[in-house]
């Protein structure tokens, strides 16, 4: 049995270089807040709190279902005709007469949208332009143009504005007839944010700049609370001095909602507060608001679809208070130069015919 020979290892062989050092890291787990950060987003993230919204929609539910927007006097008729689906291009012609608070106007409109653009024009009779161009740079970034032209003094304006909206927060930025010379106009902030699945809290803040040296600045600070199912929220706005605005949405079942708002003003001088009740019932093809304000007024606007291009309005108002009353009638006709495969009312030609649900 041979023994095998054993190997010669030379005594001046260099010994084996240590691994290099590793390379201190740039992240934020360098910087001595970094590992706080990170502590402090882990834990915002676990907390998946949603987002409130933006402070201009605070109470976009309760303004759908009050009259405020909708309710009109005399006849008007809206005529709109599209001419695209995708992107979107869309032509209006708007009638309004016999109105007790405005003389008859006529409204050349037009509309363009995609993805990410949109645009829309407006100029009337009395050639009074106006113009909004929105550009969406991601999923949460917005920015928005607002401009008017009027011959009527003081009524031209022009508004530049930028969204971001958070995983849980929502910020507003917001410029009026901002001069670059002595940084004159209107400036406003906002910022909101969930601090529970319910309960969101936020601030606005107004500076307004006439003159250099001569300036205003003023704050609001707003709440929204919203029910766990989303059926109803409440909102609260608060400005100084002494202002005060309330509104409550419910929704009652998949057809009815009603709402509350209620502005109070406190000011030195001068004491005043207005209660409003709204309720709205949605049809297969018709929709009907009614509305009761602590003045004295009734109102009520129906909407009646006769088919999906053609609608029927009727809107009034009774001043118990006053003794007067307002009526308005109105159509609104959508016709189109597109086929009908390319409004996606039939399937084209060759398509899988789709089963009906049964019942």
């Amino acid at each position: 049995m041979s023994v095998p020979t054993p190997v010669a290892v030379p005594v001046d062989a260099p010994p084996v270089p240590p691994p290099p050092a590793p390379v201190a890291s740039s992240s934020s787990s360098s910087w001595p807040l970094g590992g706080l950060y990170n502590r402090f987003a882990a834990w915002r993230k676990a907390l998946d709190l949603p987002n409130p919204g933006t402070v201009e929609n605070l109470s976009k539910e309760s303004k759908q279902t009050l009259l405020n927007n909708y309710a009109f006097d005399g006849a008007r008729a809206d005529l709109s005709k599209s001419l695209s689906m995708n992107p979107m291009f869309q032509v209006t012609h708007s009638f309004h007469l016999g109105s007790q608070a405005s003389p008859p106007s006529y409204h050349f409109g037009a509309m363009f949208a995609n993805d990410k653009l949109f645009m829309h024009g407006n100029v009337d009779n009395d050639g009074n332009l106006s113009a909004r161009f929105n550009q969406g740079w991601s999923t949460n970034n917005v920015s928005k143009v607002q401009a008017q032209l009027s011959s009527t003094p003081g009524q031209s304006f022009v508004q530049l504005e930028h969204d971001y909206q958070g995983s849980d927060y929502s910020l507003n930025a917001k410029a009026v007839n901002p001069s670059p010379a002595d940084l004159s106009g209107i400036y406003m902030g906002s910022y909101i944010q969930s601090i529970t699945k319910n309960l969101a809290v936020g601030v606005e803040t107004i500076l307004q700049q006439q003159a250099p040296g001569l300036s205003d600045i003023g704050a609001a600070y707003l709440a929204k609370y919203t029910s766990s199912d989303k059926s109803w929220i409440a909102t609260a706005q608060v400005q100084g001095p002494g202002i005060l605005q309330a509104s409550y949405w419910q929704k009652l079942s998949e057809k009815v909602d009603v709402a509350a708002d209620l502005q109070v003003m406190a000011a030195p001088g001068r004491r005043d507060a207005l209660a409003t009740l709204a309720a709205r019932y949605e049809l297969r093809m018709a929709s009907f608001r009614a509305q009761l304000d602590s003045t004295g007024k009734v109102s009520a606007y129906l909407e009646q679809r006769f088919a999906p291009t053609f609608a029927f309005l009727v809107s009034g108002e009774i001043d118990h208070f006053k003794n007067a009353a307002k009526v308005g009638v109105g159509v609104m006709i959508d016709s189109s130069s597109l086929t009908p495969e390319e409004m996606g009312m039939v399937p084209p030609p060759g398509a899988p015919a789709v089963p009906m649900p049964q019942p």
